[in-house]
């Protein structure tokens, strides 16, 4: 412990000379260092030195390093020996990765001071470790099969990490293989630094190979190791027409009948060496000797076959057969290339000019005569006359011929449009005479079609003739006013009047308006506007009121006729009051029919408020022709309701029916004299019976057969007919039943209310009292009424008109 402590002791007493000494004498130092370089990836072993920084010194230094390759990446690389300065080496460095190594070399004194700082670079050196490397490992590309020779088909590109500056660095391309081999084209490739540009020499062939596969080499030039990598190139060629297409054979008849069309003749076969479905496959047919164009060809798009088509009539008697050249061509045009001379420098030496000729197919078409249809000399005819031609006239005559001499017949005609029904058509001879009067203004365009029909004796050949018949106009119509009747205001001084005329020019306008009454002298004046209209003038004398003008109206030829028009002439200022006050009236009109129809609702909503059960009986305003049920007596039907009814009395009559049997009926009074309220059937006759209605002015008799009406006011005069009495009669006869029909009563005994026994059987003491007086309607009553009443009663009830 002694010993350590003494030797700091003495190294501090060393430095403190040292540095004393330093700072009187100035002494020169001197630093030798090699240059340093390191190879990538050295085998080792490791540690091994690379090099010393010597120093020439007279006092005690120790050196340090640090940076790259020491305490910065890539870390304990390389380290010293702090009192040799021998500098060691640990492990590998790869060049792709650090170029160089930098680091900061010091030295320092027994202070350990900084005595010197240097920076020091050991560079690496670069060996061949990194192959070129494709940018793509496969590249695929199409290319036409009629595509030139020297054209680029693809260019590939590779880079290499090693030292560009070195023969490891740089590259070569080469074409490896070629798959498959043929002889009719060669591939090259030329480099542009790290890319490589690949050609074709010769000519492609898509028969022969449709595609081409490359494989593409990268080769550096390492001295000691040559490194390399491949890639591949797709080469696809697309199919050209390089091959032409050629008619092999022909199926079908090859014959067809006179005017048939639409019909398949022959179908024709083509063998082509391209791609199937191709543009260059498909086949295209030229069909030459068919200038009138009675044949069509289309390709069959499944099969590629030709079909040959009629589409219009062949006449057999023009020619019994057809001679027809058929070519064929594919849809895109045609091309050739074909190897002369293959040579080692340049591109080769081969002929693109095609020299084959696509042969043409002939082929015969047979006619077979059918019995033709009958022609017209003239299908089309036209004529022109003057509208309302006398009826009779012959128009035209159509003749016809017999085009077949091997199947001559006679024909007829026949008229197959006349819309009209304006001509008529001799069968034999096929003239055309007027049927009717023809009338120019019934058509749209002046022109009236006629078509006939030549049919032959056995009907099954027919010809077809037009008459197209062009109707001249004649001066047949007069002026005639648009409007009869027009309005104007007071106020106004004048209006626009017009006319027309069905005719043509120059036998319509411009019309000539003259006023024909007298009257209308200083009243009216009538002046031309246009060719058909004219202005109606005003003078101040005219006032409120309607106005007979008569207007001789003339055409451009002065036919013409007198027309009368009506004016209305009226004061516009009292229009608006006027219009006020009719709309015043419905309006009042409307609330009292509306305030009459609320009266009997709110009267039925009284009576549903005031009764006590919910389920009413329905009144029926009817009396059937027959015995009704009697056993429908139950709980409350004896109900005892005083009633403010008053009584009523009835009186008999006696009316005579339309079938000549008579009724007598029983009519209900309600104590006031000469006031009638209803009526009652006294006695049943068959299944007559009269309804009573309340708010129908009438009674109603009905039986199955008859039903006839007969008016309530034939009793009495209608300012006597005493409504609120029979108004208030009916309500209590409602109130009545819609009294509580279940409700007992201690008054309640069991009596009869009806009986099958005979009428003389039927207990006195179980009937009601019922006052019938015996005065008998007089129908002389009838004759009191006044002379309106009458006639209508008249015309109801004829038969009460006259004494029973």
């Amino acid at each position: 412990m002694r010993t350590i402590i003494t030797m700091m002791i003495i190294l501090s007493m060393t430095c403190v000379v040292e540095v004393s000494g330093q700072s009187k004498i100035r002494r020169k130092r001197t630093w030798i260092i090699d240059s340093f370089s390191i190879e990538e990836e050295n085998p080792g072993p490791y540690p091994y030195v690379l090099g010393t920084i010597n120093v020439e010194r007279e006092y005690l230094v120790f050196f340090f390093i640090t940076g790259r390759g020491i305490d910065k990446d890539p870390e304990n690389v390389l380290s010293i020996n702090s009192r040799t300065g021998e500098v060691l080496v640990h492990k590998k460095v790869d060049y792709e990765a650090y170029k160089n190594l930098s680091f900061t070399f010091e030295a320092r004194n027994n202070l350990f001071a900084v005595d010197t700082k240097l920076g020091v670079e050991i560079k690496i050196l670069d060996i061949n470790d990194n192959a070129p490397v494709f940018n793509s490992s496969l590249y695929e590309t199409t290319l036409d099969e009629s595509a030139p020779q020297g054209i680029l088909v693809t260019t590939v590109a590779a880079s290499d990490l090693d030292d560009p500056n070195t023969p490891n660095g740089t590259f070569k391309f080469t074409i490896a293989s070629v798959t498959p081999k043929t002889d009719n084209v060669e591939f090259y490739i030329q480099q542009n630094n790290n890319t490589g540009s690949i050609y074709f020499k010769g000519c492609l062939d898509y028969e022969k190979a449709p595609k081409y596969t490359l494989l593409i080499k990268a080769t550096d030039n390492g001295n000691k190791v040559q490194q390399s990598s491949t890639s591949t190139v797709v080469l696809n060629i697309i199919d050209k027409n390089n091959n032409l297409p050629r008619i092999t054979n022909h199926t079908g008849p090859a014959r067809i009948k006179e005017r048939e069309t639409g019909v398949e003749v022959l179908r024709l076969q083509v063998s082509d060496k391209d791609s199937i479905g191709s543009p260059a496959w498909k086949a295209k047919f030229i069909l030459h000797g068919d200038p009138e164009n009675y044949f069509k060809i289309q390709t069959d798009p499944k099969t590629n076959e030709g079909i040959l088509t009629v589409v219009k009539i062949v006449d057999y008697e023009d020619k019994m057969s057809r001679n027809l050249s058929i070519n064929v061509e594919n849809e895109v045009p045609n091309f050739s290339c074909r190897v002369k001379t293959r040579t080692s420098r340049g591109l080769w030496d081969v002929e693109t000019d095609p020299k084959e000729f696509n042969v043409p197919y002939n082929v015969t078409i047979n006619i077979e005569d059918v019995n033709d249809p009958p022609e017209f000399v003239t299908p089309i005819k036209e004529i022109w006359i003057a509208e309302n031609t006398k009826i009779g006239t012959l128009l035209e005559t159509f003749s016809v011929i017999d085009p077949d001499k091997k199947f001559e017949s006679k024909f007829q005609f026949n008229k197959t449009e006349d819309k009209n029904n304006w001509v008529t058509v001799n069968q034999e001879t096929g003239q055309v005479f007027v049927n009717k009067v023809m009338d120019r203004e019934r058509l749209n365009d002046g022109a009236y079609r006629v078509i006939v029909h030549a049919v032959s004796k056995d009907r099954t050949q027919t010809g077809t003739g037009t008459l197209l018949i062009h109707l001249k106009d004649v001066n047949d119509n007069v002026p005639l006013l648009v409007n009869n009747t027009v309005e104007m205001c007071e106020s106004h001084k004048n209006t626009n009047i017009a006319a027309n005329d069905a005719d043509q020019m120059p036998n319509s306008g411009p019309f000539q308006w003259v006023l024909e009454d007298d009257q209308t002298e200083g009243k009216w004046k009538i002046v031309p506007i246009s060719g058909i209209t004219a202005r109606l003038d005003k003078q101040d004398t005219v006032h409120e009121g309607i106005y007979e003008i008569r207007i001789k109206i003339s055409d451009n030829q002065g036919h013409g006729s007198v027309q009368t028009l009506s004016v209305k002439v009226r004061d516009c200022t009292k229009e608006h009051m006027g219009y006020f006050t009719v709309q015043l009236s419905f309006s009042a009109i409307w609330i009292v029919i509306f305030a009459l129809l609320l009266l009997p609702g709110a009267l039925l909503m009284t009576l549903q408020f005031c009764k006590k059960q919910k389920n009413a009986m329905i009144l029926h305003d009817d009396f059937p022709g027959h015995l009704i049920k009697s056993n429908i007596e139950m709980p409350g039907t004896d109900c005892e309701i005083p009633l403010h009814i008053s009584q009523l009395l009835m009186s008999q009559s006696k009316v005579k029916m339309s079938n000549g049997s008579s009724k007598q009926l029983s009519m209900l009074h309600n104590g006031l004299h000469g006031s009638s309220a209803t009526s009652v059937e006294n006695q049943m006759f068959g299944n007559f019976h009269l309804r009573p209605s309340i708010g129908h002015p009438y009674q109603k008799v009905t039986n199955d057969d008859m039903t006839v009406s007969m008016s309530k006011n034939c009793t009495n005069h209608i300012k006597d007919f005493p409504i609120n009495t029979i108004l208030s009669n009916q309500l209590n006869q409602r109130l009545l039943l819609l009294q509580t029909s279940e409700q007992e009563h201690s008054d309640y005994k069991p009596h009869s209310y009806a009986y099958e026994e005979e009428p003389d059987k039927i207990p006195v003491e179980h009937l009601d009292t019922l006052s019938i007086p015996e005065t008998n309607f007089n129908l002389d009553i009838l004759t009191n009424l006044n002379v309106r009443f009458t006639s209508l009663a008249a015309v109801c009830r004829p038969d009460l008109m006259s004494p029973t």
